[in-house]
């Protein structure tokens, strides 16, 4: 696969900084025998039609299509081997989106580069989770195929007090308790069976259907499978509490898988909500981002003291900006 993801950056520039002249009259469109290319939008028009809301709706719903076909050309299976090459030629290209959109944006208004950087923020970010699933996904594959690994993990697994665990995380998750130990057992029988990566991908998936299906078509369904995600998250981490404490041999093998589970959750969880909602994933993960902008507008029009913007800006550089800002602004919303 030949990419040449430096042009991307070029392209940009192209496109948002027209050097062509404007005129009153409208851009006349050239003959079926002429270069399209040589029709160029003046940038004064372009900017009056981003201005429009209609338009700027219609852009951000255009980059989530093309953005998501593109993480599908370049990561069509997240679990497959791809090579260290590619997977960091991706997230190279990831890390610059954001700057490159920004510069050639530079002269724009600021509600049309919130717009376009917000897709492309999503756009980016999806690419560094999709690439760090897969190394997860390589590592662990190793692991799931070496025998004396696996019953080392069984006998340790046998050995956490799961009656305790489900004793401490009921109060929080309030799951019940036939769910849980269902779990339980499904997930030591497909450990026990030496399951091959693909399997226990599939049993994931199954595990989702299984708990979401009395949501299936109900307006409560992507707040219910962000909360499935916490609370898988929750049980996840008493277990592995529990093997820390009792200083388990295959705690690193342990600690690999959950490291894994946990991102191919977020991955099914994220596709089960975008089909839910007939949204693209990028789309379903990119309304945080429009939240998170809101929020900040919301908060510049209040009237909040310096000290205490200070302090909240403090805080959001130490525990991660966008995410301690979104909670700031609306505590009750679920993840």
């Amino acid at each position: 696969m030949n990419l040449q993801f430096h042009y991307i950056e070029k392209l940009w520039l192209s496109f948002w900084n027209s050097k062509a002249s404007s005129s009153d009259s409208p851009a006349s469109l050239p003959a079926s025998d002429e270069d399209p290319k040589a029709v160029i939008l003046p940038k004064d028009k372009l900017v009056s039609l981003c201005k429009c809301d209609p338009i700027l709706k219609w852009m951000r719903s255009c980059d989530h299509i093309l953005y998501q076909a593109l993480v599908e050309v370049l990561i069509p299976d997240v679990l497959r081997p791809v090579p260290s090459t590619l997977t960091q030629a991706i997230r190279n290209f990831a890390k610059s989106l954001e700057g490159w959109l920004t510069n050639a944006m530079r002269d724009f208004p600021q509600q049309v580069i919130q717009t376009k950087v917000g897709v492309v923020s999503a756009f980016a970010q999806t690419l560094r989770r999709y690439t760090s699933l897969n190394h997860l996904a390589q590592a662990a594959r190793a692991v799931l195929q070496n025998t004396s690994q696996i019953n080392q993990m069984l006998s340790d697994l046998n050995r956490v007090d799961f009656a305790n665990v489900q004793e401490q995380a009921s109060w929080v998750c309030q799951c019940k308790e036939s769910v849980v130990q269902q779990l339980e057992q499904d997930f030591k029988l497909t450990l026990q069976q030496q399951s091959s990566l693909d399997q226990w991908a599939s049993w994931l998936d199954n595990v989702v259907t299984q708990v979401l299906k009395q949501h299936a078509g109900s307006p409560s369904f992507p707040k219910a499978a962000r909360q499935f995600l916490l609370k898988w998250s929750f049980y996840s981490s008493m277990v592995i509490r529990d093997l820390t404490l009792r200083s388990a041999a295959s705690f690193g093998s342990f600690h690999l898988i959950r490291l894994l589970y946990d991102e191919y959750m977020f991955y099914l969880v994220e596709h089960r909500v975008a089909k839910a909602t007939g949204e693209t994933p990028i789309a379903v993960m990119g309304e945080f981002s429009d939240l998170a902008s809101l929020s900040l507008t919301l908060l510049d029009k209040d009237d909040v003291s310096e000290d205490r913007s200070n302090e909240a800006d403090a805080d959001a550089r130490s525990l991660g900006g966008p995410l301690v800002k979104r909670e700031r602004s609306d505590p009750n919303h679920s993840l």
